[in-house]
């Protein structure tokens, strides 16, 4: 007979570095009091540009996580990596000793990496010539060298991915690392995302003309788009079993996830391809419409996503969908790129944990295209026994994943 708690996979640590904080309790406290990380960019001179406003992260100190050497080679993104997982890491009460025992592995998401090497390159490029560029630069950029600084940092020693499928990385990370979990070939995954602010992030929405002038307002009739970010997201998944023997603090389940990839648009997501992730996760997860409490919406705040998004949801959960809250907590931290499914992931666990739901913050006007609950401006007391985890990507790279409450 086969064992109850078989492939039974928990998160048993959480650590966040994003806009509205350090932690997972400050972050979480300031999620629920629906407090906005959203400020003047300090990152770059935006006078030239037509939006000023960022989901930057104050008051980080690499210092505080790793000795000064090590942080002097790294990038941001790494730094925010390493100290997300550091604070995981205590979280789970997981120590250094039995990381090196265990099968350790780590699988992170990312859009863009530590991009700031190659923004130095092209400056130094265009002032000064080809011939002046450091060599020490270029090998610093490539997105594998992510995970591969956090498994030095920690001396991981188990399975080393890095997911580059932007908004939904931190969704894909979940979902593989969990699969590696089940299959046996790791004991514990470190997983999540991560994202510094970048010039060229910043740049390139603007030319799209996708980015708000000042607020994130997602499902407001009258939004104007995203806020970009940064901040890294870091959970660590066991097997129950295994959390149960060491006695680990347990958060949540991962009850199964779905992954599509419609590939019909570079940017604009399609209402079938949303339809065929979220079907995937209630069948992968083994859950029925009825079961599903919470939604944590990709919710970019532009009017393409928004209105798709809850087309494809009101197609899966029809009248039920008037029932189901389904907040965006980007209105709150700004759109973390590769680590915005991430710590969305971490909100969803909480809100499980806590039986608590995050709010759409900046709501002001219903859109008639949007015809949803989206917990306007005030966080709410609910039940939550199980939330899913929406993320839509760039060429239709959509992840969704089912957390659910321990019993």
């Amino acid at each position: 007979m086969e064992h109850p708690n078989k492939n039974r996979i928990v998160i048993t640590g959480l650590g966040v570095v994003s806009s509205i904080g350090l932690g997972w309790k400050i972050f979480w406290e300031s999620l629920l009091a629906g407090r906005s990380g959203i400020r003047r960019i300090t990152y770059l001179d935006t006078s030239h540009y037509d939006t000023h406003f960022g989901g930057e992260v104050e008051g980080f100190d690499p210092l505080q996580f790793m000795p000064a050497p090590i942080a002097k080679r790294l990038g941001r993104g790494s730094q925010f990596a390493i100290a997300a997982t550091k604070m995981a890491l205590e979280d789970a009460q997981l120590t250094s000793d039995e990381l090196q025992r265990a099968r350790a592995g780590i699988c992170l998401g990312t859009t863009m990496a530590d991009i700031q090497p190659m923004e130095t390159i092209d400056e130094d490029w265009v002032k000064f010539g080809e011939s002046r560029i450091p060599a020490s630069l270029i090998s610093r950029y490539p997105s594998c060298t992510m995970s591969v600084n956090v498994a030095t940092h920690f001396r991981l020693f188990g399975p080393n991915m890095m997911i580059p499928t932007a908004c939904a990385a931190g969704n894909y990370a979940i979902s593989y690392a969990t699969d590696l979990l089940r299959a046996g070939r790791a004991d514990v995954m470190i997983v999540g995302g991560t994202e510094p602010f970048s010039r060229i992030i910043f740049t390139g929405f603007n030319r799209l003309s996708v980015v708000a002038p000042d607020y994130c307002r997602p499902f407001d009739k009258f939004r104007k788009g995203i806020i970009p970010a940064e901040g890294a997201g870091i959970l660590i998944l066991e097997q129950l079993d295994d959390a149960l023997a060491r006695h680990a603090p347990i958060y949540a389940e991962i009850l199964g996830y779905g992954i599509s990839c419609d590939a019909t648009h570079m940017t604009i997501p399609k209402v079938e391809g949303l339809i065929s992730v979220l079907n995937n996760a209630l069948s992968h997860a083994g859950l029925g419409l009825s079961d599903v409490d919470y939604i944590n919406a990709h919710g970019t705040g532009t009017p393409a996503n928004d209105q798709t998004e809850c087309a494809a949801i009101r197609a899966i959960f029809g009248s039920r969908t008037d029932y189901i809250p389904i907040s965006s907590i980007k209105s709150m931290i700004g759109h973390a790129m590769g680590a915005a499914s991430a710590l969305e992931a971490i909100a969803c666990t909480l809100a499980v944990c806590n039986d608590y739901i995050p709010p759409t913050i900046n709501f002001e006007t219903p859109d008639p295209q949007c015809r949803i609950d989206c917990v306007p401006n005030i966080s709410r007391r609910h039940k939550v026994a199980v939330a899913l985890n929406n993320s839509f990507a760039f060429g239709g790279n959509n992840a969704c994943v089912a957390f659910g409450k321990l019993w």
